[in-house]
């Protein structure tokens, strides 16, 4: 008898996608490559053209990811984050079609551009034999109703084919945001515009919430999702977020497009993180010229330091499918890398638009939701793919050499030159300039007490070696405006892909130069750290479970 209801539920387990994570300190390591699911990869290899100006469908899936998580694992990455994947207005509207998925119009159907609920558990799977994490972006403050003609009060509009909401009282009352200093204004008008209205949702309405609540804990268990990018959190109530979130059982980072911390701050305290929109503002005008400023950057980092809840978990950016590409604002090389450079040294988690590696200038939408396949997904002889490849690398190395690297607060140095900046997150230091790639400055980044006396640090960048004085500091030259990372020899392991011939550290399981866990985590009751101890794991639970049930 037991060996027959164990068979029983071994099958039941089988047909189950598990996620690997559900916390934000699960996802505090990890780095994410933000894709769009329509523009990343066919499912084919074939030379598809993708006209960006046309804002279409150009057929990018989910099987064109899954066959391509080598081009992305190969950068570093341990996580993906891709578009919303649920069905959307089919119309061709004044604005184009639905290809990027936040025009939702049925949130219990997928996608079917994007492929089938096999194809996107499919593509979970693949994520989690490499030990790998799926964001899924998603949308919960509108939908898209279509009408025949727009009117000044969208009179027209089709409530019948919202799922599962079709009624107009599911909605709000129309009218759209006029006022970004009123929040009820901004929580309960809409947005878009009179030709695309975005019909809000009455997340006021106890139903509804009880419905959102229902679908996003079904919508994760359904496909093995780790965490949601939540869109658009800044326009539904804070007090929606807390019991959502909770039902998701996942982390969660909410979109709150805004350059102030005071305002993004209080989302941090009903979600896990926010997409740090305040620091990416000045983080763009600090390196966009040679004459940027970095004060606002310091003072931007150092108030998000001191206002979110947890700034370890923060995604940070540079570029995103809503902002104009980096290098349509520059090209020069050595402010695009300086400016890249960024996100992987800060306090919270980076993020890598897609494109970003590959040097794509587009600008505003849609010219920044270029297709990527035209590439052929190419790494070598690419300088940039290079350079988030080595910040990847390095880390990971640095949070293997400190345990406490990713939950220390970095810290300026401060720089007489008005044109550097440097920062130390032992062990590990950054040296930045805007300066840019053609100045004929001298200068020099000073950095006293940032190692060990007479230490010898890589720049992993380059390879250069630094060796700190006997107090610990380091005096480096600027080299044509380009960024230095120091981190220790001994973090760096002699048969590593970092600047192995000049690391000192001793062999390990992973990049850098760290030791590889052995150790088992269980999270949410049935999660997982390493895959194959991680399935032990989920079995046992699973028939413990039914064993219970049948009253064993």
């Amino acid at each position: 008898m037991f060996a027959t209801r164990f068979s029983v539920f071994s099958v039941l387990l089988l047909a189950v996608p598990t996620a690997l994570a559900a916390s934000a300190t699960d996802w505090r390591g990890r780095a994410i490559y933000q894709l769009l699911t329509d523009r990343f990869s066919l499912s084919t290899n074939q030379a598809t053209s993708c006209n960006t100006t046309q804002a279409l469908y150009c057929n990018g899936t989910w099987n064109g990811i899954t066959n391509h998580l080598d081009y992305i694992q190969g950068m570093g990455f341990d996580s993906i984050w891709i578009s919303p994947i649920v069905a959307n207005v089919e119309q061709t509207t004044a604005y184009g079609q639905a290809y990027h998925g936040y025009w939702a119009q049925d949130i219990t159907s997928l996608n079917p551009h994007f492929g089938t609920a096999d194809d996107l558990k499919a593509l979970s799977a693949a994520l989690h034999k490499r030990n790998m994490y799926l964001m899924v972006d998603v949308v919960v403050n509108h939908f898209v109703s279509t009408s025949s003609v727009a009117t000044s009060n969208n009179a027209n509009l089709d409530f019948s084919k919202l799922v599962p909401f079709s009624n107009s009282s599911d909605f709000h009352p129309y009218c759209l945001i006029t006022d970004y200093n009123n929040q009820t204004n901004v929580e309960q008008c809409w947005l878009g515009d009179q030709y695309l209205p975005l019909v809000d949702l009455n997340t006021e309405n106890p139903s509804i919430v009880s419905t959102m609540n229902n679908w996003i804990q079904g919508l994760v268990k359904s496909y093995g999702i780790d965490g949601l990018r939540i869109d658009t959190a800044k326009h539904v109530r804070k007090d929606f977020w807390p019991a959502f979130a909770k039902a998701a059982g996942v982390f969660t980072m909410g979109e709150v497009l805004i350059g102030d911390v005071g305002y993004a701050a209080p989302y941090t305290e009903v979600l896990d993180s926010v997409l740090d929109y305040p620091n990416y503002y000045t983080l763009t005008s600090a390196f966009g010229s040679q004459t940027g400023n970095f004060s606002a950057l310091i003072n931007t980092v150092t108030a998000s330091q001191k206002s979110y809840s947890t700034p370890s978990v923060v995604g940070s950016f540079l570029e995103n499918h809503d902002n104009p590409r980096f290098q349509s604002i520059t090209q020069d090389i050595s402010l695009v890398k300086n400016a890249m450079t960024w996100p992987f040294i800060q306090d919270g988690i980076p993020i890598l638009y897609q494109g970003q590696e590959q040097g794509f200038t587009g600008g505003a939408m849609p010219g920044n939701r270029e297709a990527l396949w035209p590439t052929g997904f190419v790494t070598s002889n690419k300088p940039l793919v290079t350079h988030v490849t080595t910040l990847n690398a390095a880390r990971k190395a640095a949070a293997a050499a400190n345990s406490t690297f990713l939950t220390t607060p970095l810290k300026f140095i401060i720089q007489q030159d008005p044109s550097l900046l440097a920062v130390s997150k032992p062990p590990l230091v950054a040296l930045l300039s805007n300066l840019g790639s053609n100045s004929t400055k001298s200068s020099t980044w000073v950095a006293p007490g940032v190692a060990s006396a007479n230490e010898v640090l890589v720049d992993v960048l380059s390879c250069a070696v630094v060796k700190a004085d006997g107090s610990g500091g380091v005096s480096v030259p600027v080299v044509n405006g380009l960024p230095q990372v120091l981190i220790p020899a001994s973090a760096l392991a002699k048969n590593g892909t970092v600047c192995p011939s000049v690391a000192t550290g001793s062999s390990s399981g992973t990049s850098g130069g760290g030791k590889k866990s052995g150790v088992i985590s269980i999270r949410g009751g049935l999660g997982f750290g390493g895959m194959e101890d991680g399935w032990v794991v989920r079995m046992l639970g699973v028939v413990l479970v039914g064993f219970l049930a049948q009253g064993w």
